[in-house]
């Protein structure tokens, strides 16, 4: 089956948020949304997610999923805000216990963080099935720039989050803890083995060199074809360029925050007994 895809971007983290909806039928996920964040006010807004909302609520549509390819640190998430508006269960890889390890010590999160995954709706495995309406979606467990990294294959539709990015750009950094460029060609040889039919869709586009527009569909016969980190190359040599570009890149300009907040499944830290919810700022630890 081939499932209806609507894209949302938000240019201000360049990501992209899909609604994936059952050709048959009024049930759709949403898959990695964004909460807007002003860092330098600390304020937070629900523009993008009302955007998606409007959507849903327009096309009469319901919500079985809200999935997360990972835990960004580009943006944050608007999952429970999602969840509380439309429904839906919250689903991530098992793996995210790995991340709420690391990230609960760097950010000192205490013992009132639990690290068991347990914020999230669903914890899904390499081989996991699920269903959107008579519409069937299998898990890929695609690591290398996490450890929780997964592609969700819906149809003929392959959501790959940050594993691969437009042809013309390449592929996702490596260099968070737990990332690793060799895991990433791996996980990338499970996508390109799917049919070269299968339609690939991004999370972010950053529009490559000599591109006017943003992109984020694709698919695994173009990748095999023609991504600038992958085609052509060995697995040595991907190694070999990941690891040098990933040394020149700066970190993301929402990785604090949005760390914070998506390895709580897109909820705040709880309040501080003034009231007031507090995102840190750890110094010279990243």
């Amino acid at each position: 089956m081939s499932p209806d895809v609507k894209a949302f971007f938000d240019e201000a983290t360049n990501t992209v948020t899909y609604v994936v909806r059952d050709p048959g039928g009024r049930k759709c996920a949403i898959i990695d949304s964004v909460l807007d964040f002003d860092y330098a006010s600390g304020r937070t807004d629900t523009r993008s997610a009302d955007a998606v909302i409007a959507h849903v609520e327009a096309e009469g549509l319901e919500v079985d999923w809200l999935l997360e390819t990972h835990v960004h640190a580009d943006h944050l998430s608007a999952a429970p805000y999602l969840q509380q508006r439309l429904g839906g269960k919250i689903g991530i890889g098992e793996r995210i216990t790995v991340v709420q390890d690391v990230f609960g010590k760097v950010f000192n999160a205490g013992t009132e963080f639990q690290r068991d995954g347990s914020q999230f709706d669903r914890l899904f495995r390499e081989g996991d099935s699920f269903m959107i309406g008579q519409l069937r979606g299998d898990v890929l467990h695609t690591p290398g720039h996490t450890p929780a990294c997964l592609t969700y294959v819906i149809g003929d539709a392959a959501f790959v989050g940050d594993t691969i990015f437009q042809p013309d750009y390449g592929t996702a950094r490596c260099d968070f803890p737990g990332g690793s460029a060799e895991t990433l060609w791996d996980s990338m040889q499970k996508i390109l083995a799917l049919p070269d039919e299968t339609r690939i869709f991004t999370c972010h586009d950053y529009k490559a060199p000599g591109r006017e527009h943003y992109a984020w569909e694709s698919t695994v016969g173009e990748q095999k074809a023609r991504n600038v980190h992958v085609a052509g190359k060995t697995r040595e040599e991907f190694v070999a360029m990941r690891e040098a570009r990933d040394a020149q890149l700066g970190m993301p300009k929402l990785i604090l925050p949005s760390l914070q907040v998506n390895m709580r499944a897109g909820r705040m830290p709880p309040a501080e007994d003034n009231g007031t919810v507090y995102l840190k700022v750890p110094v010279n630890l990243l």
